[in-house]
């Protein structure tokens, strides 16, 4: 009983001992979300002497401080549910976040990673159990652009392999610092249309996200694009002449104006109010986010819709401008909503909260898709 009893207090002295040898946990490099949706920020660069992190959760770069283990961190927030876009800076260096795998895709730069602050409810863009659809990478050659290779993504509802239905089609445009793949990596419209379509708040589409730049598509040539000549053709011309043919030849996509939405962020928000008011005997729906305006030229710009006002508001089926709050367009979208009550184009406008971001984007696309095709 002796022995027992000291070998008991010997593998409890070994344990005890190895418990205060231990050393403390590593810290979660990357992001972590806490539970007061405070978020920390963590970088090893044990040989930088400047760290910042940036993101659409700032106005401007928040510094990091430098732990004796080598590791930089910064805490921000709280911050309301939603899903946010970051990135490192090193010694003056934009960097990606080396640990995170969810990257926001860009035009001309490696775009932002990416963290999500969680509600208290599955957001909009949060994958769930439902029925998924299926994006595809098309390539062609666009004969307005000498022939250049562009590459256009497209979703197809859940559901489209199996069927021989025909589709209505949403035309999807990025904006200014994006690419062709932007809605689907940073705006995850596949999966907003996923979970609309599952809880039976939009009808069942296809979505057509095609690069709203001219020339070859970044992501098979970054080099900078050349200057543009005197009298070259612009990207509206592409969408209406090449893209739509394109896409309608391989989808099953319903080939009228009723079936036909085109929608857009920022510089994607300005080609889609050129295209859409100038092409109403081919969309029918349109929906303008943050968009550019150039007041100083809009009367010309959409000349075609302001000509005959009422048969302007005759075939468009909805026309919806969003703009956030805080937003650096806000005044110039006032100055044209004004101009369109002014002219009596019929149109919504909604003001939102916050700025020139992501997160409002996936918002407004959230509530634009359920009202198309009605």
């Amino acid at each position: 009983m002796r022995f027992i009893l000291v070998g008991l207090i010997l593998a409890c002295g070994i344990a005890a001992g190895q418990g205060k040898g231990k050393a403390a946990p590593a810290p979660q490099l990357g992001y972590e979300v806490r539970a007061d949706r405070t978020v920390v920020f963590r970088l090893r660069a044990p040989d930088a002497s400047v760290v910042q992190v940036t993101g659409d959760f700032a106005d401007g770069a928040t510094a990091m401080i430098k732990g004796a283990d080598g590791v930089w961190s910064a805490t921000v927030g709280p911050l309301r549910p939603a899903l946010y876009n970051y990135a490192f800076t090193v010694n003056g260096a934009r960097v990606l976040d080396p640990v995170s795998p969810m990257i926001g895709t860009a035009d001309r730069n490696p775009g932002s990673s990416l963290f999500e602050v969680k509600g208290d409810a599955p957001a909009p863009w949060d994958a769930q159990n439902v029925p998924h659809g299926t994006v595809h990478v098309n390539y062609y050659n666009s004969k307005k652009f000498g022939g250049a290779l562009r590459m256009v993504y497209v979703y197809t509802p859940p559901g489209y392999e199996a069927s021989t239905a025909r589709y209505p089609a949403m035309y999807l445009m990025h904006g200014a610092g994006g690419s062709e793949s932007a809605w689907f990596t940073a705006g995850r419209a596949n999966i907003i249309l996923d979970n609309l379509i599952a809880q039976g708040k939009a009808k069942p589409m296809i979505v057509v996200m095609p690069y709203g730049r001219a020339g070859i598509s970044t992501t098979l040539d970054p080099s900078p694009a050349a200057p543009a000549a005197a009298g070259a053709p612009t990207f509206p011309q592409d969408v209406v002449e090449e893209v739509i043919p394109f896409v309608e030849k391989l989808y099953r996509i319903t080939a009228n104006a009723d079936s036909r939405a085109i929608a857009g962020l920022s510089m994607g928000g300005n080609q889609t109010l050129q295209v859409g008011l100038t092409h109403l005997d081919t969309f029918h729906y349109i929906g303008a986010f943050s968009p550019v305006i150039f007041n100083a030229s809009v009367d010309q710009d959409h000349a075609p819709a302001f000509a005959d006002v009422a048969a302007t508001n005759k075939k468009l089926k909805l026309f919806r401008i969003y703009i956030g709050d805080t937003d650096t367009l806000l005044e110039s979208n006032k100055s044209y909503h004004a101009l369109l009550d002014q002219r009596g184009v019929k149109h919504t406008f909604t003001l939102t909260k916050e700025g020139h971001v992501w997160r409002n984007w996936r918002d407004y696309l959230a509530d634009f898709a359920p009202q198309l095709f009605r």
